[in-house]
């Protein structure tokens, strides 16, 4: 069967014979692999348009239990990523991290609208791209269903509770509850946040990818904030150690 989808390249891998493997997510279809003889540095425009982060509309052919590349057309490449380090280190993280969080053959038209935000926004923005990728990360969160409770406390409903994060509870925790919580556990899981945490996730949460094109926060409270961010993904949505975490985060 002949058919057809937007997609964005997260990656592509040499197979025998000068074959490649595409991994696309597409609007259409979610995340999948497909095969080519294309490419990257062929002339023609079907072999632009293998190239990670591109995005682009591809004719496959889908059998049974495959997909093939017959053609594709670029229409946006962010090939200038590739020209500066750091927003180059920032996509590849980004790229990464929705490759570990989407299912085969599923289709997220709501994650697949963000990444393209995001790439858009990546492509305009000068520097500290860390705050994009965190807004980005925290818009995921809530795209999954796995956004932290923000407006009372996890464990027992008590409003106002903005001191305490707990991971394993999921969101914000009450003095009290997070005094019991870390007497029964070992293991530094609550964190005492004094930085406002509740109104930059729910900042991140609900502006639109494009506000963050030249918003970026103060170097210690992101920090803070990564830390948090990245154990509570890691608990929720089983997000090990990213391979480019060690160029990027």
């Amino acid at each position: 069967m002949i058919t057809d989808t937007e997609a964005i390249v997260l990656r592509q891998v040499k197979t025998l014979n000068g074959r490649r493997m595409l991994l696309l997510f597409s609007r259409k279809f979610g995340k999948i692999s497909v095969g080519t003889n294309l490419t990257e540095g062929g002339k023609n425009k079907s072999a632009l348009a293998v190239r990670p982060f591109t995005y682009g509309r591809y004719e496959l052919f889908k059998s049974r239990d495959s997909y093939s590349l017959n053609s594709g057309q670029v229409i946006e490449s962010f090939y200038s990523l590739g020209e500066d380090l750091d927003k180059y280190m920032a996509g590849s993280y980004v790229l990464e991290l929705t490759e570990k969080l989407l299912a085969d053959d599923l289709p997220q038209p709501r994650m697949f609208s963000l990444l393209l935000d995001f790439l858009n926004t990546l492509e305009k923005r000068s520097k500290k791209q860390d705050t994009l990728v965190m807004a980005y990360m925290v818009k995921v969160l809530d795209i999954m269903g796995t956004m932290p409770e923000l407006d009372s406390c996890c464990i027992c409903g008590r409003k106002g509770a903005d001191r305490f994060f707990s991971i394993p509870g999921g969101g914000m925790m009450c003095p009290e509850c997070a005094e019991s919580a870390s007497a029964e556990s070992n293991e530094p899981l609550i964190y005492d946040t004094n930085f406002g945490i509740v109104n930059i996730l729910r900042y991140f949460q609900k502006e639109p990818m494009s506000t963050f094109e030249k918003i970026a926060l103060n170097e210690e409270i992101l920090k803070k904030l990564q830390a948090i961010i990245k154990r509570y993904m890691a608990y929720h949505l089983d997000v090990g150690k990213l391979k480019s975490e060690d160029f990027f985060l």
